[in-house]
């Protein structure tokens, strides 16, 4: 299928990045299975994060913003694809940062980034480095409180990776998706501007908003250089 198309598409979830140590949320062994007060859901929402503000970082630094996390086999097979003329971008549901880590240019990150944020006062940036070094809340130097730049349950997903996720899958002849459940809307619905061929790459069986043309269970990182290598680019 990679040797066939000329506009590949890649679309990843959580599960790309369990190999680099991040956990996902929905697998047995995900953040939502840990002992937390509230549902994952909860804590990621936009009210959360600013009527419950510490213990929303809490949770953030544990889970989400990791120092040392590095790309694993499934961002580099993905960022060789684009090097060799045959992918056009990288869609993430993920915030973490490792596509671009691996190589990845052309990239729509649809729930933001940990490695951007902005204070909620006078709009200043800081790196995930400046977060972590004002642990446990970070705060600007006006003093107001710095928000991660990703988007929280009660958010909207921003303009510009919305918009060009959809050209790219519009164009696409061949869209890989892998690692996602597929459950979280309206980021599984985006399968559905594609008119192109769907390879799905998960450990388990998900039931896709779109029926795919293959399905494979099984680690990302090992299909994903597997399929490159044997495509012979």
């Amino acid at each position: 299928m990679i040797r066939e198309a000329e506009r590949v598409v890649f679309f990843g979830g959580a599960g790309v990045s369990t190999e680099s140590g991040l956990p996902d949320f929905r697998s047995p062994k995900g953040a939502a299975a840990k002992k937390y007060a509230y549902p994952f859901e909860v804590i990621l929402s936009h009210e959360f994060f600013y009527d419950r503000t510490e213990e929303f970082f809490d949770y953030y630094f544990a889970e989400m913003a990791r120092p040392g996390v590095r790309p694993n086999a499934a961002h580099f097979a993905v960022a060789e694809l684009e090097r060799k003329g045959r992918l056009t971008a990288v869609v993430t549901q993920n915030v973490d940062g490792l596509h671009q880590a691996a190589g990845s240019r052309n990239v729509f990150e649809l729930h933001g980034s940990v490695h951007r944020n902005t204070c909620t006062v006078c709009g200043a940036k800081y790196t995930l480095e400046d977060m972590l070094a004002r642990r446990p809340v970070p705060r600007c130097r006006c003093g107001g409180l710095i928000k991660p730049d990703v988007v929280l349950y009660g958010e909207q997903l921003p303009d510009d990776a919305v918009s060009g996720a959809v050209r790219a899958l519009e164009a696409a002849d061949l869209v890989i998706v892998a690692g996602t459940s597929l459950a979280v809307y309206p980021a599984a619905s985006f399968l559905h501007y594609t008119r192109g061929r769907i390879a799905l790459v998960n450990l388990t069986h998900v039931a896709s908003p779109v029926s795919p043309d293959l399905e494979i269970n099984d680690s990302a990182g090992r299909v994903l250089s597997a399929a490159v290598a044997e495509a012979g680019l």
